[in-house]
């Protein structure tokens, strides 16, 4: 087991960056915690990231077996993906000076994201190790919900992914839908495509007393309490959500009910908020909610719990949303997601909670699967209490054993791939 080396490639974030401040984003968390897991159970995991700062470490050591390298490729300050893919070589050329260095080869290379997998090509190429793809998102699909041209992923884009689906030895899927769209869209091999299922943080996302909660965070004790938690982008339909509220006290005005918004950067003036942050707010204006929206701003791992506990309800209204580990951790406080039908966490909500599952773009049918949940207690009650306990299988640990075991399972049909 000790000679197990995985080499986790996440060129375009820090994995630790979540832990610093830095913009809330899914495949940092999952890059992270699925390490983590790997490391305690017995694997060497070294995550190569370029640097954004010139006083980040060189090397952070995140346990006995877990290292995050920062590699110089390029200016070390925060720059478009557009831009840090010209680096890649550079990226590459650090990757293996460090590994010659350190005297260490590597069983396996991981990638996720696009710009990863450009460098897993080249790393696979010259260890001679097999390639596993995570795509977290896949430009395709971004395409087909993008409002506008800005919005849009490039065709060089497309075609690199085209180009991983087969390079890749394996390529894991966050849910059954993206597995889907691989092999059909992207023409992927189904016997080397697999689903891996995010975990969560079962010791940090637990259940906690909700009036503690909302007084943690300054929260009203008379109104409900909607949350939403994530980037701040078009694709996360939140405007949805604000239309939604509109509606919501048109149908429901004695209903007391505020929604906050976890992310994005409100450290400036709002003049200077980025731009989507900003036409979030002018829609507040317009529809008159501004009373009843709070942009709180982004927030630590350790302090999200506070607030999906101190939420009554917690939407992710995505037009395309490859998993939503946000939404899992939600239901692990204990606290209902009402999600859209597109998003990869929707498949694991049974018929029995319908009532949670909505269509994208559609404010009065969410203002309606709101209002059926806050007005109806006996129907809030009875999914409170099966939400919690359906998620205490998506452990990271068990995902860790997942990722194992669907190596080892594709190392019949390739031998190198054998965590």
């Amino acid at each position: 087991m000790n000679n197990k080396r995985l080499a986790v490639i996440l060129y375009h974030t820090c994995p630790l960056s979540d832990e610093v401040d830095a913009e809330i984003g899914g495949a940092n968390v999952y890059v992270l915690e699925l390490s983590k897991a790997l490391a305690k159970k017995g694997y060497f995991i070294d995550i190569f990231t370029r640097s954004q700062s010139e006083e980040s470490p060189r090397v952070v050591q995140v346990n006995e077996r877990l290292r995050v390298i920062h590699v110089p490729a390029g200016p070390q300050a925060p720059m478009s993906k557009k831009a840090i893919e010209l680096y890649i070589p550079e990226f590459l050329e650090y990757l293996y000076s460090f590994a010659q260095k350190e005297g260490i080869s590597y069983n396996t290379v991981s990638c996720h994201y696009y710009l990863s997998g450009i460098a897993g090509v080249e790393i696979k190429k010259k260890f001679g190790i097999p390639l596993v793809m995570t795509f977290h998102t896949l430009a395709l699909m971004k395409n087909l919900v993008a409002r506008s041209d800005e919005e849009r992923e490039s065709n060089e884009r497309i075609e690199t992914e085209l180009k991983l689906v087969k390079e890749s030895d394996l390529i894991v899927a966050t849910g059954e839908t993206d597995s889907q769209y691989i092999q059909y869209l992207y023409d992927g091999d189904p016997k080397k495509i697999a689903v891996l299922t995010p975990g969560v943080n079962l010791d940090l996302f637990k259940p906690m007393d909700k009036i503690k909660a909302k007084n943690s965070i300054k929260a009203s004790l008379d109104k409900k309490m909607i949350v939403f938690v994530g980037r701040i982008e078009p694709l996360k339909g939140i405007d949805v959500l604000l239309y939604a509220l509109k509606i919501l006290r048109g149908t429901h005005p004695e209903l007391k009910v505020c929604v906050w918004i976890v992310g994005g950067d409100i450290s400036h003036d709002a003049e200077e908020w980025p731009p989507e942050l900003r036409k979030l707010s002018e829609i507040r204006e317009i529809l008159d909610i501004h009373t009843s929206v709070k942009f709180v701003g982004r927030k630590k791992p350790v302090e999200l719990p506070k607030y999906y506990n101190a939420a009554d309800v917690m939407v992710m209204p995505s037009h395309y949303e490859s998993f939503g580990i946000t939404a899992v951790e939600s239901m692990a406080c204990g606290t209902p997601v009402i999600t859209t039908d597109v998003t990869g966490v929707s498949r694991l909500i049974d018929k029995e909670h319908s009532i949670l599952i909505t269509s994208a773009n559609n404010p009065i049918m969410l203002s309606q699967r709101i209002s059926g949940l806050l007005c109806d207690k006996k129907e809030y009650e009875k999914v409170v209490s099966s939400l919690a306990q359906n998620v205490q299988d998506l452990s990271w640990d068990n995902a860790a054993s997942h990722f194992i075991g669907l190596c080892k399972s594709c190392s019949k049909d390739n031998n190198d791939l054998s965590l």
